[in-house]
């Protein structure tokens, strides 16, 4: 085990320092981790090496962090742009991440733009008993949409790179933003988590979801056994949206406060998604799951249904 101690008593001071020191070469032997103690690690960390666990000494008290936003300007005189403003960026499978606080603490997007915590892309990934706080776009679930909508919208590490999907899953997790907060075309399983949406102080207080799933991609995104929470007003905040047209989003079992719009989901006036999108709910419950007017694109399961979005049939080889 490597430990990583602000205060010297480990072997690095740095989390990417302790992450460098593992030789890629090495990935593929038995998992190798990194404990991190309690502290407030400012860092832009980027994990690369394959089979790798980070675990923090305290979910609440080892926290990395930056302040990092899409309007920050480059030294080539371009904008950051969403896809370098992470706090953590993951490219690598098998990783898993333990007891952390990952935070974007730039602020709202209307001031610095999108500002990502957690860019996640690889197979196999496990993100468990952690806080991704953020505002605008907070977790990315790579990889990216196969084309760009305008011209270097996709300016970061993997905007050339071959789109080829991955397998998440987040377990306990606690997950905050506004808008597009989860958002990407990776299959991601979201077990036993607490969504919570910050408000925007408007009429739309923010979308919990934007996939942007590929076509014939079996899952998008699945939550099962979530709570979703928030400070913004009742009737306000839309479970998802389509990113690109074939998202893909279930919520099965999930407690919605009722701050969840009685439509439920946002076309993003891209009426031609209605026959291609997939957004679905089972048994939900809570003032967000009552006195609904969902739209008529949105699916609702039946009981046999359920059995394929388990985790086994999700993660299965």
């Amino acid at each position: 085990m490597i430990i990583v101690a602000q205060n010297g008593s480990g072997d690095f001071k740095t989390i990417q320092e302790a992450v460098d020191s593992i030789s890629i070469n090495n990935g593929t032997e038995a998992d190798k981790t990194i404990f991190i103690k309690r502290g407030v690690y400012k860092e832009q960390l980027e994990i690369k090496v394959p089979n790798l666990k980070l675990e923090g000494e305290d979910r609440d008290e080892t926290i990395i962090t930056n302040t990092l936003g899409a309007f920050d300007p480059m030294p080539d005189g371009k904008k950051r742009g969403t896809f370098r403003s992470y706090t953590v960026f993951i490219d690598a499978s098998q990783i898993s991440l333990y007891n952390l606080t990952i935070r974007n603490e730039a602020g709202i997007g209307s001031e610095k733009g999108q500002a990502i915590a957690l860019y996640a892309e690889g197979d196999l990934l496990q993100i468990e008993n952690c806080n991704l706080i953020a505002r605008q776009d907070t977790l990315f679930t790579g990889p990216l949409p196969e084309k760009e909508l305008i011209p270097d919208g996709f300016l970061g590490p993997k905007q050339f790179s071959p789109r080829i999907n991955g397998r998440q899953l987040y377990r306990n997790c606690f997950i905050s933003g506004d808008i597009d907060f989860i958002f990407g075309s990776a299959t991601a399983y979201f077990e036993s988590c607490e969504i919570f949406s910050h408000t925007l102080n408007q009429e739309v207080n923010g979308y919990v979801t934007a996939p942007s799933t590929p076509k014939g991609q079996t899952y998008g995104y699945v939550f099962q056994n979530c709570c979703f929470t928030s400070n913004c007003p009742d009737n306000s905040v839309y479970l998802g949206r389509p990113w690109r047209n074939y998202a893909k989003a279930v919520f099965i079992n999930c407690e919605l406060g009722s701050h969840i719009k009685k439509e439920g989901f946002h076309d993003w006036d891209k009426t031609e998604s209605h026959h291609t999108t997939f957004f679905a709910e089972y048994q939900n419950y809570g003032p967000g799951a009552e006195d609904t007017c969902r739209e008529p694109w949105v699916h609702s399961l039946s009981p046999e249904d359920i059995s394929q979005y388990s985790i086994e049939s999700i993660f299965k080889k």
